[in-house]
């Protein structure tokens, strides 16, 4: 059933030093991941959380005019997300001729502002292939906006659900490349920084896709720092989207990496399944829920398979999914693996050789 177990120490000290050599091509600073250097805001001061102001941060600084002009006046044409923090605009910045993607967030009083300021102040220390860049920001009397990088496939949902008249759906390969890009952001956020970073809010939403549908993980409004020292938890609010919580960070609001890892697991069945992780059109609304008497009968793992993959994909490369699927969905949360050995897993089931 574990099939993370099945990889030798030697291929995982291999594999660890090749995740080294990346980490080190990834790093947002110079610094050592035991004290992240950094002039203003470092991934280990807690400080800019706590802020009413904008940290000194080295991103860019666009007035609202400047975002005006590059979204044409915020015209609903240029429209291509929208959820309950805001619209998402795409639009030009004249300054460098760049394609970008504008969040203007709603006017949410205190709440919004202590997200748009934890957004701000995380993606500018943090730097990895499977984070989405933030280009810059906009604080002006009370419109906060955020510019990213564009990219232009949209996100994991619009491929997964409700696909439009003539839309391909994605491929089992491409899903199992998304799943493994997803796991190495995780993995970064949670072995690569100091103090971890606890995303909170994985869902497919959340998960943007560049033209070669290279996933990044973006909206990191709702995104804490892990426990350090001798700490297990991080005691908090209870936030995050229904469906793709973990059972424990429910019931106590104790937040703890593990939470993220079951998060993945939910997404990764939405990715195997193409079901919701929540829908309320379903008899059996949680797709956890509805999966789990699956999830330990190998019998019955083609059941999970999403419809319009018809049958085009390895049997033994779904065998291995769902058991890592299964893993990361595990009610103890202490029984949920490291990303580290999601990634190595997923690896082995991107290509078509398995």
């Amino acid at each position: 059933m574990n099939c993370l177990s099945c990889f030798s120490s030697s291929e995982k000290e291999g594999e660890r030093e090749r995740g080294r050599e990346k980490d080190e091509r990834n790093a947002a600073t110079t610094s050592s991941t035991d004290a992240p250097a950094s002039s203003s805001a470092p991934p280990g001061n807690s400080s800019a959380q706590a802020s009413n102001t904008v940290p000194n941060i080295a991103t860019q600084k666009f007035t609202f005019q400047e975002l005006e002009i590059a979204t044409k006046r915020f015209l609903d044409e240029c429209v291509i997300g929208e959820g309950g923090f805001g619209k998402v605009y795409k639009g030009t910045l004249e300054r460098a001729g760049q394609i970008v993607a504008v969040k203007q967030l709603k006017l949410d009083g205190e709440q919004g502002n202590r997200e748009f300021l934890n957004e701000v102040s995380m993606l500018s220390n943090l730097q990895h292939s499977n984070l989405v860049n933030l280009v810059g920001y906009c604080s002006e009397g009370d419109q906060n906006l955020l510019v990213y990088e564009y990219m232009p496939s949209g996100t994991v949902e619009d491929h997964l659900f409700d696909l439009k008249r003539g839309q391909q759906p994605l491929d089992w390969f491409t899903r199992m490349r998304i799943a493994h890009g997803v796991a190495e952001g995780l993995e970064y956020l949670h072995e690569k920084v100091d103090p971890p970073v606890i995303f909170r809010d994985l869902k497919a939403s959340n998960i943007l896709l560049d033209e070669n549908f290279n996933p990044k993980l973006s909206d990191f409004g709702l995104a804490k720092f892990g426990p350090v020292g001798n700490n297990t938890h991080v005691s908090t609010m209870i936030a995050g989207t229904y469906g793709y919580c973990a059972p424990e960070y429910v019931m106590t609001g104790q937040l703890k990496v593990t939470s993220d890892v079951y998060s993945f697991g939910v997404v990764l069945l939405e990715l195997i399944s193409g079901r919701r992780a929540f829908d309320d059109a379903k008899p059996i609304k949680s797709l956890a829920v509805w999966a789990k008497p699956m999830l330990t009968d190998q019998a019955r793992y083609p059941d999970l398979i999403d419809p319009l993959i018809k049958n085009d994909y390895p049997a033994k490369g779904l065998n291995h999914a769902v058991a890592i699927a299964a893993i990361c969905l595990q009610e103890i949360a202490s029984n949920r693996p490291e990303m580290c050995l999601v990634a190595m897993a997923l690896e082995h089931l991107t290509v078509p050789d398995i």
